[in-house]
């Protein structure tokens, strides 16, 4: 039998570490998580992680491993999580992943596209520009350089728009010509899981778990880690909107119904990811799980 690995997927607040946990304890096995902003051990209530309790059930792997003060990027986690399932998989045939963050999720299961190292005074150049000019300046230079990256990057995301430019001026091709080039192969095989509901469920979800997360002293997370609040790991949605709120420039209100309004954006852009993916198996959030553990068995002895 060859080593599988079951990805669980799908949009946020949607069930997906309670599964994971169902299916790592059914199988005996460990999980990998692969949620980006779950990696910080400073970032507890804000970032939805597994409880204490939860992580009690079963081995957890890359669950607040880093300190928003350490750089660490998809490169460094393909890595790690491939050194970390090398590991898993001399005592399991079965591992469980799950993640809400798709570029993340593919990085294992499919391997990242090269990108050649580039002069770093490139990108200096560019966070100068975006400081100076805006980001329109950056996105209207992205659409002459590469019209195929404008289309398809998260335009609103200083970081990708500067990461697509840098890679333009650095090695004088486009951006996109990088994308869906060879990528590493792997010595297993991946059963991707997804869960999904309504979209009106999901958005009332998202709102009970912002509401639930407030109770639990998401202000007062976000308030210690205000000195750090410029780090790029802090950029994400329930901290830079507590932020504003804490530095005096937003309502307590506004801030709370902005962070429900860029999660549910998120979830929004999570599905959109998630579909382009053929091999996907969707399921109901409320789907018995002996009715997905035969699904997996299934693919598992076909």
């Amino acid at each position: 039998m060859p080593n599988y690995l079951i990805s669980i997927v799908g949009p946020t607040a949607i069930g997906k570490t309670s599964l994971s946990i169902k299916l790592a304890q059914h199988f005996n096995t460990e999980i990998i998580s692969a949620d980006s902003r779950q990696f910080y051990k400073e970032m507890k209530i804000g970032t939805a992680a597994p409880t204490p309790i939860e992580l009690a059930k079963v081995r957890h792997h890359f669950i607040h491993h880093r300190s928003v003060q350490e750089d660490y990027n998809v490169g460094a986690f393909e890595k790690d999580a491939i050194n970390k399932l090398d590991l898993l998989f001399k005592s399991y045939k079965i591992v469980v992943m799950v993640g809400g963050s798709g570029l993340y999720l593919d990085a294992v299961t499919k391997g990242l596209d090269y990108f050649p190292d580039i002069d770093t005074t490139i990108r200096e150049r560019l966070n100068k520009r975006l400081k100076n000019k805006g980001l329109s300046v950056l996105q209207k230079q992205l659409k002459e350089l590469d019209i195929e990256a404008y289309n398809t990057i998260r335009l609103d995301n200083p970081q990708r728009v500067i990461r697509a430019l840098e890679i333009c001026l650095g090695t004088n091709k486009p951006y996109s010509s990088f994308l869906n080039q060879n990528k590493s192969s792997r010595n297993f095989k991946t059963i991707t899981i997804g869960l999904n509901a309504d979209r009106q469920i999901i958005y009332d979800r998202i709102n009970q778990r912002v509401d639930l997360m407030l109770d639990e002293g998401l202000i007062e997370e976000v308030k210690i880690l205000l000195p750090y609040q410029h780090l790029n790991a802090l950029n994400t949605v329930g901290y830079k909107e507590l932020f504003k709120y804490i530095n005096g420039e937003w309502t307590l209100e506004f801030a709370i119904s902005e962070i429900k309004k860029n999660t549910r954006r998120f979830a929004k852009r999570q599905l959109t990811w998630f579909r382009k993916d053929k091999e996907i198996v969707w399921f109901d959030y409320e789907t018995e799980i002996n009715e997905i553990i035969k699904v997996i068995e299934a693919s598992i002895q076909a």
